[in-house]
């Protein structure tokens, strides 16, 4: 009975390991690995570049779902928006487009810098909030006794 049970479970999760597979292959085509071409490469390493940059500023509008990068230092802006890249400074603009699985990979790694700084956000302001309960609590204390 253990046997048949065990073998039942392999099955099935061998079944949903196909079903993923599939549904990839659907999401990406048919695993064909488009070349991308230099400027999607450069720019794609502009964006990561600038992602990983301890002086961006990082903003996402909710209702269009535009993801925006602004570094002062490097005086450079990036607007991420459908499949497309805009770099602008104040002397140029270039847009480049991406296919799906690399617009994909940008936007998870966008993503996890911003939920990485919104956890230090949320540290930051916890820990201020201890500080001053325990302030509270000394003041209620002194004022007690």
């Amino acid at each position: 009975m253990k046997t048949l049970t065990l073998i039942s479970s392999k099955i099935k999760r061998m079944l949903k390991r196909l079903s993923v597979k599939f549904l990839i292959w659907l999401k990406y085509g048919m695993k064909n690995k488009n070349i991308l071409t230099e400027n999607e490469i450069i720019c794609k390493s502009i964006c990561r570049k600038l992602i990983n940059h301890p002086d961006s500023k990082f903003l996402i509008a909710p209702l269009s779902g535009k993801r925006y990068i602004k570094n002062s230092k490097l005086d450079l802006f990036v607007i991420l928006d459908e499949q497309k890249i805009s770099i602008t400074n104040h002397i140029y603009h270039y847009d480049v487009f991406l296919d799906v699985r690399e617009w994909d990979r940008l936007v998870r790694m966008y993503d996890n810098k911003t939920e990485v700084l919104r956890e230090e956000y949320e540290n930051e302001i916890k820990s201020q909030i201890v500080h001053s309960l325990s302030t509270i609590l000394t003041k209620v204390s002194n004022r007690v006794q």
